[in-house]
């Protein structure tokens, strides 16, 4: 199965990341390790979680996601075998957010606890935090990877010029450099990657780790119609899909897919995996039959002339 690095790390990852986001919110903690089993028993070994999942269901408070996975790595003994990463900086309440150099080392106490871990392999900052100095940040980040508590640090949510700005103080001052990049990237949504953030993260070499890779489920298939997505938990994230170059991404999508013999959620990702900038896309699944999809793209390449069918039915 073919491997990629993250950023400058040496790192090695199995180019597809398995969202946390689920965990706890859409799925419970057994159903949650029935996937996880199953990731680990394909070969997959990349994970992302936040400690703000899932805070926005009704009765939870954050930290959810990072507890299951914890009681997961406890009792299956798979922690070695797991690239995982989380974030920091959404707000948690009682005043628990941004990345303020304090903020940043009491979450990642918080979080190594959930995880039932004594390192996080890649830490991101979840959103830019403008009322915050990047250095101060950056030297939080410095700390702990002194300690052993963080190997790597990413960016998510960032625009292109504070990424850049971000690259720039960390090389001026001698600081961690964010080695990936976590932004909105799929068939549908290209033009704010592409045009903003895709250049600063060549010229870096970043590892790209896009999240909504399957735009909400728009692009795996599931929904041919609006109507198809009435009554669906992410109905209000997928209508906006429906328009005129959205319906025409889907019938390439599903073009390409009769093509290879693929579902559409393996040639969705498989054509990120296809743009040379993105080392691997996260997509979740709230079941194995789900994830095998997900993993089959690892293993589909996609030829020339299936890569501009998309690439054109997509253009914006």
């Amino acid at each position: 199965m073919q491997t990629r690095t993250l950023g400058h790390t040496d790192i090695t990852v199995v180019p597809l990341m398995l969202g946390g986001n689920v965990f706890g919110w859409t799925i419970d903690e057994a159903a949650s390790f029935e996937v996880l089993d199953a990731f680990v028993a394909r070969g997959l070994n990349f994970i992302d979680t936040a400690d703000v999942y899932s805070r926005w269901v009704p009765g939870n408070q954050g930290g959810e996601s990072e507890t299951i996975l914890g009681k997961w790595f406890k009792a299956r003994g798979t922690r070695e075998k797991i690239v995982l990463a989380t974030k920091v900086g959404m707000d948690l309440g009682d005043r628990k957010e941004g990345l303020k150099a304090k903020y940043i080392v009491e979450a990642v106490e918080a979080s190594l606890k959930r995880l039932q871990t004594d390192h996080i392999d890649l830490y991101q900052s979840h959103k830019d935090d403008e009322s915050t100095p990047l250095d101060e940040t950056l030297e939080a980040y410095q700390k702990l990877i002194a300690e052993g508590k963080v190997r790597a640090i990413g960016a998510s949510n960032y625009t292109g010029a504070r990424l850049r700005e971000a690259l720039r103080v960390s090389k001026d001052k001698g600081l961690p450099s964010y080695e990936t990049l976590q932004p909105e990237y799929n068939l549908y949504d290209r033009k704010g990657y592409e045009t903003d953030l895709e250049p600063v993260a060549e010229e870096f070499g970043l590892g790209v780790v896009p999240y909504f890779s399957l735009a909400s489920g728009f692009l795996t298939g599931k929904y041919k119609t609006r109507e198809d997505a009435k009554g669906a938990k992410r109905e209000s994230r997928v209508d906006k899909y429906f328009d005129a170059r959205g319906e025409k991404i889907l019938r390439a999508l599903g073009e390409v897919a009769e093509e290879t013999g693929a579902k559409e959620a393996s040639v969705a990702l498989a054509w990120l995996l296809a743009r040379p900038s993105i080392t691997a896309p996260i997509a979740s699944a709230t079941s194995p039959g789900q994830l095998e999809a997900l993993a089959a793209a690892v293993e589909l390449t996609l030829d020339a002339a299936a890569v501009k069918k998309l690439d054109e039915a997509s253009a914006y």
